[in-house]
């Protein structure tokens, strides 16, 4: 019998990349749209592997009703597994593996396009010409050239976003539990402190994983200490950001715009089309509502060439796994 993987949380791009990919690795695929949860677990009879992403849940309950089906591998399809009980995988023998790096150029980009839009306004500026308004009034913007800005958490997306920033000019102040002073030197950029990342960044834009170190890591004593008018990028995790935090900076002026490719409760709402429906989320809704806000749904990884890595990488870590090969993307408890 083929080895069998059950997906949930799919969309069409996701069956389209896999089925494609999986021609040259002969596995059996089941595609479920739901979220992965305690309430549809039972789909995991059956099948050898389960393949998740961002907005699945895999707490003890469902890991533990999972392992007595007799699945043995975990595969998520992301670089996260912060929505992953680690240890209960380890308690109950289910392996978890990862892709821990798809496209950083795909997210590095899509970060400067928040930050290009923001600064000058692009989505206002079109709205307003689509209704014949040719007016600049409400569109000004700032040079970047010259600017300062700084980056908490300086992996593989941070790099590639540093180099683009220096193209423009920018100064580059980085913060990192473990910094790349190598890379420091080589690119003319500075490790500081947050405090001193805070108060000297015009742009901040989060790079971290989330952990508990870092969950609501911008609140409103860290708002407090950065610069009047600051901008604020978070391609990273929503719950780097106490929403209700930045939504009062927006209000007092303290924060001059924020782009939101993530958001803290966005697995009701991101992936999704809610168009005929109200937004009951309050503060998603709130939001919403700042012409100097862009929130996307958690699209920044989402080019044709993340897609082809993301299968290609899942299968071989299915693959790897299935033949008893080392297992280069594994997540232990220990190295979370």
């Amino acid at each position: 019998m083929a080895y069998t993987i059950a997906f949930f949380g799919t969309k069409p791009y996701d069956e389209a990349s896999f089925n494609e990919k999986n021609k040259e690795f002969g596995f059996e695929l089941r595609f479920f749209k739901g979220h992965l949860n305690r309430h549809n677990v039972l789909l995991t009879q059956g099948v050898d592997a389960v393949c998740i992403f961002v907005n699945d849940t895999a707490d003890a309950e469902v890991i533990r009703t999972m392992a007595a089906n007799g699945v043995k591998l975990l595969a998520l399809r992301c670089a996260g597994y912060n929505n992953v009980d680690l240890k209960a995988a380890a308690d109950n023998g289910v392996t978890v593996v990862r892709v821990p790096a798809y496209s950083p150029y795909a997210v590095a980009e899509y970060t400067v396009a928040l930050m290009l839009s923001l600064n000058r306004k692009i989505p206002r500026a079109s709205w307003r010409t689509r209704d014949g308004n040719f007016s600049l009034h409400g569109l000004l913007g700032f040079d970047m050239h010259g600017k300062t800005a700084g980056i908490i958490g300086t992996g593989k997306i941070a790099k590639i976003l540093i180099h683009i920033l220096k193209g423009f000019g920018m100064n580059i102040l980085a913060y990192d539990l473990y910094p790349d002073y190598n890379f420091a030197r080589e690119n003319q950029i500075v490790y500081t402190t947050l405090d001193e990342l805070y108060h000297s960044s015009d742009i901040i834009s989060l790079h971290c994983p989330l952990t508990e170190q870092t969950k609501y890591l911008i609140n409103d004593y860290s708002i407090s200490k950065m610069k009047d008018g600051v901008m604020i990028i978070n391609t990273g995790r929503g719950q780097l950001i106490h929403t209700n935090a930045l939504i009062e900076g927006l209000k007092n002026k303290k924060i001059g715009s924020a782009g939101l490719d993530v958001y803290e409760e966005e697995s009701e709402y991101f992936y999704e089309d809610k168009s005929d429906r109200i937004i009951d989320d309050d503060v998603l809704a709130r939001l919403l509502s700042f012409n100097n806000v862009i929130v996307t749904s958690h699209q920044a990884f989402f080019t044709r060439e993340a897609l082809a890595n993301i299968a290609a990488t899942t299968l071989e870590n299915i693959r790897d796994f299935k033949n008893q090969k080392p297992l280069v993307n594994e997540v232990k408890l220990s190295n979370a």
